[in-house]
């Protein structure tokens, strides 16, 4: 199984600046999923894709593939990360042959646990199954969820739902971003990470699933972390 790591890590950033390569417990943010990466027995590559010159040297003192800035055209803020998977896929296996699998690792999850990364590589080689994302317990029921349609509240979902008891509803689950595994074939063909024969890599810690997006994620991470600190002494 040769898996490829890509860990997308853009050099502007609106709610957060420079968030990729911001400090946190002592090192840049995209080191905390190099590291996660390197410990991984079928990975057989990482590949920074930036667009930013400086990133690009931090991810080369890390000792990984950075060959190239990514085109202006894939650095925006509405860029697709499909296409920016798709253009390191491409590249790579142009120069270094075919692989199995490509891993997304973006630098906001710092907190993903190492064997639960190896949990999610194991349900994709054992099932033969074309991706699998990472997803966690969604903090609010479709069901419960509501739109405004002429300054009028209207049910997301059937009403009837409405009425149903939480601990009657179908569990429902979000991706959280930590975790985004797929064939070659299955992201050419699909032009996404999810198919119909996705399966989920549960993760029902928050901090693992943790997605760091604002200042206040950002404050609770460093909460967190200091928390484990203390708890260590």
């Amino acid at each position: 199984m040769k898996i490829l790591v890509l860990i997308p890590a853009r050099g502007g950033s609106k709610r957060l600046h420079r968030k990729n390569i911001r400090c946190l417990g002592g090192k840049p943010l995209i080191e905390w999923s190099v590291n996660t990466a390197k410990l991984i027995p079928e990975v057989c590559d990482i590949l920074v894709s930036t667009d930013d010159i400086e990133i690009q040297n931090i991810a080369q003192e890390l000792g990984v593939h950075t060959p190239w800035l990514r085109p202006k055209n894939l650095s925006t803020d509405h860029s697709n990360s499909v296409d920016v998977a798709l253009h390191a896929l491409n590249w790579y296996e142009s120069e270094h042959g075919t692989i199995d699998g490509l891993l997304m690792l973006q630098p906001t999850s710092p907190f993903r646990d190492v064997e639960k990364v190896k949990e999610g590589i194991k349900i994709f080689e054992r099932q033969g199954v074309n991706s699998v994302l990472g997803v966690s317990h969604a903090h609010a029921h479709p069901g419960w969820l509501f739109k405004i349609k002429d300054s009028v509240l209207n049910s997301f979902l059937d009403k009837h739902e409405l009425n149903t008891r939480s601990q009657d509803l179908d569990p429902v689950y979000a991706i959280n971003g930590s975790f985004y595994l797929i064939s070659p074939s299955a992201l050419r063909r699909e032009k996404s990470f999810f198919t119909k024969q996705t399966l989920p890599l549960i993760i029902d810690s928050s901090m693992e699933s943790l997605d760091i997006d604002t200042e206040q994620d950002w404050q609770y991470a460093e909460y967190h972390l200091n928390k484990m600190l203390l708890t260590k002494r």
